[in-house]
């Protein structure tokens, strides 16, 4: 390994232990720092943030066998077994793991097919990484859930899927991009949202759903936010042309057929209402079941009014590129709640599964010793 620096052999991390509640989140601080392969790098983690998918995964929520809303288990897990099939591919997962699919760090040492001149960066890495894959279309293994991630001190990641990104971005706001913002990105750019169309975001003050506001404005589209009251003018603020309250009925104020696309991030009981909204010839797109995954179609609305949909995961390469250039413009900007020492993680994850904050949540691993 090339480096410039001399690095601890271990470090402070966060380790999930298994499926179930906060007991499987196992702070220590004697993990050792990992070596990079030759065409890897490693990153001295400066921030990472919480994500609904850092949940859903400790839980087992993703298991074909639960159909519930992703808080019905969060803290203690889901009562049916997942092991077989409780990550987000559908497969089991491998424990112990280092979560943590978005982090903000500075390139410490490089593999040896790796240019040297990259040690120093601040850069961040792209959460649904495709270089494992050998870049095959659809197919990704997701930073901390396939691999180890970014709560810890020290992580590594291929280097092609480490981005240097030039902005006055604090540590813990760049670190609340890649995850949320590529799948907002992803959202917009697969259902090909253009100026002059009306897009309704439900879950729109949770992490994705405030990154698909500014970026759907950024398209010039109308933006019509679905968010909770106390929370309403914050959304407001971030560039959505009206606010909906979560317990209005959208066609009261919208009327049925009024819409273009619609980005749904909650599913649940609500969501066959959403479909009534689109136009005919309508764009739906999801990423997101936090009231339940399971839901009611009436094929008819969708054949009849010759709706698509777009379930919206994989990213091409495109969309994580465009992310970093609307940042490098300072025309995208996250919201961070609030930040978080490494060892609180159980504390971080109970305020982001009550919901009280608006913004992201960012845990800071402690500095060396």
């Amino acid at each position: 390994m090339k480096t410039r620096e001399t690095l601890p052999e271990k470090m402070a991390a966060v380790l999930l232990t298994g499926h179930g509640g906060f007991d499987r989140l196992e702070y220590r601080e004697d993990v050792p720092v990992p070596l990079p392969g030759s065409d890897e790098v490693l990153i001295r983690v400066a921030a990472a943030a919480v994500n609904n998918t850092d949940i859903n995964t400790r839980i087992g929520w993703y298991s074909k066998s639960v159909s519930s809303g992703t808080n019905d288990g969060a803290d203690h897990g889901v009562s049916p077994a997942v092991d077989d099939d409780g990550g987000w591919s559908g497969k089991g997962m491998a424990f112990p793991l280092i979560q943590g699919a978005d982090v903000c760090g500075y390139i410490v040492g490089a593999g040896d097919q790796v240019d040297p001149a990259r040690i120093g960066e601040r850069v961040i890495v792209r959460n649904l990484m495709r270089a494992p894959c050998d870049f095959r279309p659809f197919e990704c293994w997701t930073f901390g859930s396939e691999c180890d991630g970014g709560f810890a001190q020290y992580t590594k990641a291929p280097s092609v899927e480490v981005y240097k990104v030039e902005t006055d971005l604090t540590d813990a706001e760049l670190s609340a991009v890649s995850c949320a913002g590529s799948t907002a990105e992803n959202l917009l750019y697969r259902s090909g949202v253009t100026s002059g169309d009306r897009v309704l975001i439900t879950g729109a003050s949770g992490g994705v759903g405030s990154a698909v506001v500014q970026l759907a404005g950024i398209r010039g589209a109308e933006v019509m936010a679905v968010a909770a009251a106390s929370k309403a003018d914050a959304v407001k603020a971030l560039g959505a042309d009206q606010v909906i309250l979560r317990d209005a009925d959208p066609a009261d104020i919208f009327g049925h057929e009024s819409l273009d696309v619609v980005i749904d991030l909650v599913g649940g009981e609500k969501w066959a209402g959403l479909l009534d909204l689109l136009k005919r010839g309508g764009r739906y797109a999801v990423a997101g079941a936090i009231a339940g995954p399971m839901v009611q179609l009436d094929l008819r609305t969708l054949y009849l009014k010759d709706l698509t949909f777009f379930g919206c995961t994989f990213q091409t390469d495109e969309v994580f590129e465009n992310l970093i250039g609307y940042i490098e413009q300072g025309l995208f900007k996250p919201v961070v709640a609030k930040t978080y020492p490494l060892k609180e993680i159980v504390k971080a994850q109970q305020e982001f599964i009550n919901k009280t904050c608006f913004g992201k949540l960012v845990l800071i691993p402690p500095a060396e010793r």
